[in-house]
């Protein structure tokens, strides 16, 4: 492991830590997510040989994948957050805004994975766009009539499997 790699590391376990320190009570609990998740393609390139730093459009993806991970956890809990004095972004913005917000940013992190490397994109990148716009309503639907449902956070997961599978997919060349 070189020194970038570790000090990206550590930098997203300092990160983690804010969190829960309290700025996930503040307007920026989703900077941590974003350093954190960003973070992880760096710690994972800066230890490979030759220690390349990952490019601007997977950092990104990862970011974006980890706010969206972020306002989607929160979800079924935001009036219990309010009522204990949380008010993180997704607390401040409220329910309904934070549920049009959630699928946004998976949807971008998808579309920086399937459009972000060199080359065609071919019918697997396409198809896990679909596959990711069709879970993204998994993240809305469920939630605006169920509001304590746990099936938008497993949309989530779901959606970050797909973008891992197409890093992995579309990281080798054209799919």
């Amino acid at each position: 492991m070189t020194v970038l790699a570790g000090a990206a590391h550590l930098t997203g376990v300092a990160a983690a830590w804010g969190y829960n320190l309290g700025v996930k009570r503040t307007l920026a609990s989703w900077l941590p997510y974003a350093v954190g998740f960003g973070l992880l393609p760096a710690f994972v390139t800066l230890g490979s040989p030759g220690q390349p730093w990952p490019p601007a459009w997977l950092i990104g993806a990862a970011a974006l994948l980890g706010v969206g991970a972020h306002v989607t956890n929160v979800l079924p809990d935001i009036g219990a957050d309010l009522a204990s004095g949380v008010r993180g972004l997704p607390q401040c913005l409220g329910r309904r805004r934070a549920l049009a917000l959630a699928p946004l940013l998976l949807l971008a992190a998808s579309a920086l994975l399937v459009l972000g490397p060199p080359g065609p994109v071919g019918r697997v990148g396409w198809a896990a766009l679909a596959v990711t716009g069709a879970l993204s309503l998994a993240v809305v639907l469920p939630a605006r009539s169920h509001p304590h449902s746990r099936l938008p956070f497993l949309a989530t997961l779901a959606m970050a499997a797909t973008a891992v599978a197409l890093l992995l997919v579309r990281g080798t060349g054209p799919a």
